[in-house]
């Protein structure tokens, strides 16, 4: 998204159109603190990645199991201000969705480490609140048993909330994407690489990178 574009996006079923200096002021009001479903805060915990979590987790885990959860799925459908894009260059990251299922990775985090588990999630995804901290109950793949997860689910009500675009569009705000954490062409390429290396596939993600790695360019 070029500068000076207009910004679009859905709340509660109604259109609106924001410029550049309203997302500025829409990211500044959000709440510094959402409700979450982290509690209780006490004995071991278990974190579910499904993007940049699967291959930089960032915090001490125990265990490391490949998991899968059903009812969302994972999607380019974040726009990011902060770590791949800027309010005038937004980038795109992943979020959960609503429907269908995602296959990621389940961390356990010890007791003695949960605290400092969860308060670096929150710095790190909670820049700008577009996530809610949610549990969800995740399939262990190595073995026949479901834990509760701490994990992070897109706001739909956020003015940060991309929705379902087309391969094109993401292509377009994926290759102008540069933030606090690096370029978003970095952060698609190496998610990908975390998900191959699970051994499975997100055809969505893997056309997108097909077309990174081709060099095709959003303005063809």
């Amino acid at each position: 998204m070029a500068a000076g574009h207009n910004h679009v996006n859905a709340v509660s079923g109604i259109w609106c159109i924001l410029t550049q200096g309203e997302i500025l002021i829409a990211v500044g009001v959000m709440p510094a603190k959402i409700p979450t479903e982290a509690e209780p805060a006490t004995g071991e915990l278990w974190v579910f990645g499904y993007g940049s979590l699967m291959w930089r987790p960032g915090f001490e885990f125990v265990e490391r199991v490949p998991a899968r959860l059903i009812g969302e799925h994972r999607a380019l459908c974040v726009y990011s201000f902060v770590h791949r894009g800027t309010p005038e260059k937004p980038g795109l990251v992943l979020g959960l969705d609503r429907g269908g299922a995602c296959r990621g990775v389940a961390f356990k985090v010890d007791g003695k480490r949960r605290a400092a588990a969860v308060n670096y999630l929150r710095e790190r995804e909670q820049v700008t609140s577009v996530y809610r901290e949610v549990r969800r109950s995740v399939w262990l793949e190595n073995e026949p048993r479901r834990v509760s997860a701490l994990t992070y689910v897109v706001d739909r009500g956020h003015v940060q909330y991309a929705g379902r675009l087309s391969l094109a569009e993401q292509l377009r705000h994926v290759q102008q994407g540069h933030g606090q954490s690096g370029n978003n062409r970095d952060y698609v390429l190496s998610t990908v690489g975390a998900i191959e290396a699970a051994g499975f596939r997100d055809l969505p993600l893997h056309r997108l990178a097909q077309m990174l790695h081709d060099g095709i360019s959003s303005h063809r």
